[in-house]
């Protein structure tokens, strides 16, 4: 049910709204928000709001210092890489709550909550980490709107993101952090810095790999050494 049935609401009101074809935020809005609503009503159900990773205090802090690392390296990259339109952002305010509401809440509380919990209570911790990395990598690459292209690149960019959230959950036992760094790092990079429209394929595939390298090398760091280091 946990990994299923989120998916199958999906797919009915992709159906009901004539298919899975994302355009603009609002044709991604009701798929993403089917998602999480759907993980949230099971999940508050069967774990709890700390089970689920919504928790605050140091875990939040600690999610947030971690999440912080990728957000610097993807934006440096992004501004080296592809260039910056010399306008004004339009919809600044709807992008924001687009991305807090459907990209980052609703998809982490079901990869890194819900789905969390159920590869955790199978195979424990490092397959939760995993398993629900993937998955967010899977739902970014296929209905993100910084999904500029299907190439090679771009499924190790939301590969190794989504593994790299998954291992700092695994870390701080709280996924708020990554809500709060998820929606700053993509308003800063593709909002507020107004690249081309269709980005550059190359500045694209260089920011994509640049980041995937980084993410890398924070997972291995952030990969657990200790009993202690696994609060699921």
């Amino acid at each position: 049910m946990a990994l299923l049935l989120p998916v199958a609401v999906m797919l009915l009101v992709s159906t009901l709204t004539g298919g899975l074809v994302v355009t603009d935020h609002s044709s991604a809005a009701p798929l993403l928000a089917s998602i999480g609503v759907t993980a949230w009503l099971l999940g508050v159900r069967w774990y709890g709001f700390r089970g689920l990773g919504l928790r605050g205090g140091r875990p939040l802090f600690a999610g947030i210092g971690f999440a912080t690392l990728g957000w610097v390296v993807l934006v440096l990259v992004r501004l080296v890489a592809v260039p910056t339109l010399p306008v004004a952002a339009e919809e600044g305010g709807r992008t924001f709550i687009f991305l807090l509401m459907f990209e980052a809440f609703a998809v982490q509380v079901w990869t890194f909550g819900l789905l969390f919990r159920l590869f955790a209570d199978w195979r424990g911790g490092l397959t939760a980490a995993i398993g629900s990395g993937i998955m967010f990598g899977a739902v970014g690459m296929l209905l993100f709107q910084e999904s500029f292209t299907g190439s090679f690149s771009g499924f190790l960019f939301f590969l190794f993101w989504g593994l790299f959230y998954g291992f700092i959950r695994l870390r701080t036992g709280s996924l708020i952090g990554m809500v709060i760094i998820q929606v700053m790092q993509s308003l800063t990079a593709w909002t507020v810095l107004v690249p081309p429209s269709p980005p550059p394929a190359a500045g694209l595939q260089t920011v994509y790999l640049v980041t995937s390298i980084a993410f890398v090398i924070l997972i291995w760091r952030l990969w657990p050494k200790e009993l202690e280091d696994y609060r699921v």
